[in-house]
């Protein structure tokens, strides 16, 4: 019986620790989350407007010619997948990742039909895994990336659609919504997509000339939208991470409260057969 209680104690005190370490956890992915958060949702303003103008340009002007605005047939799909580099963020990378791959089955026949990129060693990881090509990979990414972090990722997968290694580009990372909530999205990123705007449209003079401004702006546009997919999947990391901290927390806490109620009772029984054979020993010597 003593023994059995040391083991309880002993499970008591591992999981105290266990806990100790998940709060800690949850507290520093809070921290983080706040900078992200702040960091993603001031990306996207700017993201916005630079598709806004590009819209313009390419309304207000007719026949120009430029790859990233050009529809051409589908023969290859380049996705560039933003993953973490770390665990413990609960379906955080397992929810995009079985996103994509239902994307993958449902799009192409053969691994020629596309090509990959990743951000993130659990990305990397998982395709390497299952023997799947990764044409270009960028791990060890800061809690807080710069654009200089990520140009020559998103300068060379911009390259590749420019160049006709890839006839279309989608991004593949989770929407920040909020610490509890993150969607796993497939998004188009070139070429690029008009959208009528309906309402007045703001009126532009360019210099030198519109092709020269979309020469500079569309690289941008893309290097922007893939910058601002990289934040956002950064503040998603932080409130995925924080809540499934915050359930482990939880669970030891409840686990610790079981231990301590058989730890009672195992307890009260010893101490019960303790009595219980005193009274007997008394009872056989009178």
């Amino acid at each position: 019986m003593a023994k059995g209680i040391r083991e309880i104690k002993r499970q008591i005190n591992s999981v105290k620790n266990t806990r100790q370490i998940t709060k800690a956890m949850e507290m520093v992915a809070a921290a983080r989350l706040k900078k992200s958060q702040s960091a993603a949702e001031a990306a996207r303003p700017y993201a916005d407007k630079i598709r806004e103008v590009l819209n313009n340009v390419t309304a207000a002007t007719q026949g120009i010619r430029h790859p990233m605005l050009d529809t051409r047939p589908i023969k290859r799909t380049g996705y560039l997948i933003i993953t973490s580099d770390r665990g413990l963020a609960g379906g955080f990378n397992a929810n995009l990742l079985r996103k994509f791959m239902t994307t993958l089955r449902e799009n192409h026949k053969s691994p020629d039909e596309y090509a990959i990129f990743v951000v993130g060693r659990k990305g990397r990881d998982y395709f390497r895994r299952r023997n799947i090509p990764i044409m270009d990979e960028i791990t060890g990414l800061p809690d807080s990336p710069d654009f200089s972090d990520i140009k020559a990722l998103a300068a060379k997968t911009v390259d590749r659609y420019a160049d006709g290694t890839c006839d279309e580009l989608y991004l593949v990372y989770n929407v920040f919504k909020n610490a509890l909530t993150q969607i796993p999205t497939v998004k188009r990123l070139l070429p690029f997509e008009k959208i009528e705007n309906k309402g007045p449209r703001t009126e532009y003079e360019y210099e030198p000339s519109p092709e020269a401004v979309l020469e500079v702006l569309l690289p941008r546009y893309a290097e922007t939208l893939i910058y601002s997919a990289v934040l956002e999947s950064k503040a998603s990391e932080f409130g995925a991470k924080m809540t499934a901290m915050g359930s482990a927390t939880k669970n030891a806490t409840k686990l610790i409260s079981s231990y301590t109620l058989q730890y009672n009772r195992a307890r009260q029984a010893a101490i019960t057969q303790e009595i219980s054979e005193i009274v007997a020993g008394a009872n056989a010597q009178s």
